[in-house]
């Protein structure tokens, strides 16, 4: 099936949630942003993904940016995260293309984790959001799990877009360890993420 991005941001009544208060602010004593580390290598899929979407993956370096969180920022974001959770239905890469990984966009209406990661971040930046606030990033769930979210790096903090999760969630307010994520200025380039959270918070979740 074929999305039609520009649809998402005028969408009626049926497409729209009722759209939660954007945050105002966080407590000094919450962490808002990540540890970032060293350079790592980018994840399999990614590279594979490049080999069938090279357009995606041609792109000059550029200077790290954050989104100014506005209420239409977030309710742009808020509505976005929904759709494609709404709209996408949750298939293995194994079921879906005989696979055991594979990063694609679900334009047939099916895909795991990272696919739900790409679709947002193509569909935000269709919208006109900066390709270097949009971060593919994996992560690690209680059970060992390796999972794909989509992190979105503002002013206000890093919030995450997660097919597991219907709210959008502090990176910090989530149960997943975070070990890598692509680089602000180079979408090809990955770095190594550190947690320095004592305790890991809980989120609810369901299945992918």
């Amino acid at each position: 099936m074929t999305y039609q991005y520009k649809r998402i941001l005028t969408a009626g009544a049926a497409l729209l949630l009722s759209i939660a208060t954007m945050p105002q602010g966080v407590a000094a004593s919450d962490l808002l942003f990540v540890s970032v580390g060293p350079a790592t290598r980018p994840p399999i899929g990614w590279v594979d993904f490049c080999v069938e979407y090279p357009g995606e993956c041609k792109v000059t370096p550029t200077a790290p940016r954050d989104v100014v969180l506005t209420n239409k920022a977030w309710t742009d974001l808020l509505r976005i995260n929904r759709w494609v959770n709404e709209t996408v239905k949750p298939m293995t890469d194994m079921d879906h293309w005989g696979v055991v990984e594979k990063w694609s966009y679900p334009d047939d209406g099916y895909g795991d984790c990272e696919d739900y990661a790409l679709l947002k971040r193509r569909m935000l930046m269709d919208a006109g959001w900066p390709r270097e606030a949009l971060l593919m990033t994996v992560v690690r769930e209680k059970n060992g799990n390796g999972h794909a979210i989509l992190t979105v790096k503002t002013d206000k903090g890093e919030f995450i877009l997660d097919n597991q999760e219907e709210r959008i969630l502090l990176w910090s307010e989530t149960s997943y360890h975070f070990v890598k994520r692509q680089s602000q200025s180079d979408p090809n380039r990955w770095v190594a993420l550190g947690d320095p959270r004592p305790t890991v918070a809980t989120a609810s979740s369901s299945a992918r």
